[in-house]
């Protein structure tokens, strides 16, 4: 039973990851006033705490639930998919740090300014995020029926 809450989480974890990373593209506009850019806070923060769950969730999915350690060790598919995860916590940088540099400005009262540079870059870069995590189920899915192990 373990097992299937185990996988259940994970896969929830995930489909939430990705709406909420949704929210973000269709919520970022400009210009900005202070309660889209406040949601757009709180979104990206819980977007952060969720990949934490699916990040632990996975890890428990592997240590304990899963084919065994030595499977995934060599299985190439597997680092692919750890590695767009990987790679697109790092691009979420990007935005977080766009949200971020509201903070100030909201706490001030003043509405959020962001220039149109920055607010191409940051749409951009959510979709690369939203693209690279609909790879990830297929190198799962590729991986689960054994492709990547070696010979």
């Amino acid at each position: 039973m373990s097992q299937a809450v185990a996988a259940y989480l994970h896969y929830l974890a995930i489909f939430v990851l990705f709406a909420l990373l949704s929210l973000e593209h269709i919520l970022f506009k400009l210009p900005l006033d202070s309660a889209r850019a406040r949601s757009l806070l709180r979104i990206d923060l819980s977007y952060g705490l969720c990949a934490g769950v699916v990040l632990l969730t996975g890890l428990a999915r592997v240590f304990w639930y899963g084919k065994g350690w030595s499977y995934y060790l060599h299985n190439s598919v597997f680092h692919a998919k750890v590695g767009l995860f990987v790679l697109v916590g790092m691009l979420s940088i990007i935005p977080t740090l766009t949200f971020f540099e509201w903070r100030n400005a909201l706490r001030a009262g003043l509405e959020p300014h962001t220039d149109e540079g920055r607010a191409r870059l940051t749409v951009l870069v959510i979709r690369i995020e939203l693209a690279l995590l609909l790879v990830i189920p297929l190198l799962a899915t590729l991986m689960a029926r054994g492709f990547g192990m070696p010979g």
